[in-house]
């Protein structure tokens, strides 16, 4: 069973997304938060799989929750705001996913459990302007920490730039998902990220892979970074 806590501080919305989520046989809410402190204090306490996190809550935002939880558990933003300082703030953070209010529900549970499941999830339109950062942006040195990746690490690297799941990846170099994830943590914490979507973004500006891969989608319009 997926736990998750829901954080939004417009109590109608936050009804619905519960209502939503405890509809699928394997997705159960456990706590629910009007702002983020609270979301924080409730994901400390619960050890939710994932937290659905709003962005513009009163005191302590989204954002700022997400930096809290990294290490604690995976945060998937769902706002309705896909402006650039949101979406930059919420990956930076640390954010495993980062949705529009106005996905689909069948996307929005499918999307809850891939980010449980490992994955990362981006809003197709916040993929394509991550992409165009890329094209636009000026080539950044080599992080340092690329130097300590073995050499299937990087392999799992290029895969994470190029869009692949877990699975997808697993597929790919002929492993089990078990070692895929056991692979991706290892990356995080050589290269000091807080999630495979930050991960796939350095991937993506070191140049260590060419472009998007796989099929990259979820059913309902959400890209899996």
């Amino acid at each position: 069973m997926i736990r998750v806590v829901v954080a939004d501080d417009h109590a109608a919305i936050r009804a619905g997304l519960v209502m939503i989520l405890d509809d699928a046989d394997d997705v159960e809410v456990v706590g629910e938060a009007a702002d983020g402190a609270t979301a924080v204090r409730l994901a400390k306490r619960l050890a939710p799989d994932v937290v659905l996190m709003d962005i513009r809550m009163p005191g302590v935002d989204g954002i700022e929750a997400t930096r809290q939880l990294s290490g604690v558990c995976d945060v998937l933003v769902l706002t309705t705001f896909d402006l650039d300082e949101y979406v930059r703030g919420a990956l930076r953070a640390g954010a495993a996913g980062f949705l529009l209010k106005s996905v689909e529900a069948a996307a929005l549970v499918d999307a809850v459990r891939q980010v449980a499941a490992g994955d990362g999830v981006l809003a197709p339109s916040v993929t394509r302007r991550v992409m165009r950062e890329f094209a636009s942006a000026a080539p950044r040195a080599r992080p340092a920490g690329l130097d300590a990746l073995t050499d299937r690490e990087v392999e799992v690297l290029r895969c994470l730039g190029e869009g692949l799941t877990n699975h997808q990846i697993g597929r790919k170099l002929h492993i089990g998902e078990t070692t895929v994830k056991t692979h991706v943590s290892r990356v995080l914490t050589k290269l000091g990220l807080r999630s495979r979507v930050q991960a796939a973004i350095l991937a993506q500006e070191a140049g260590v892979t060419g472009g998007q891969g796989g099929d990259g989608q979820v059913s309902g319009g959400a890209a899996r970074p």
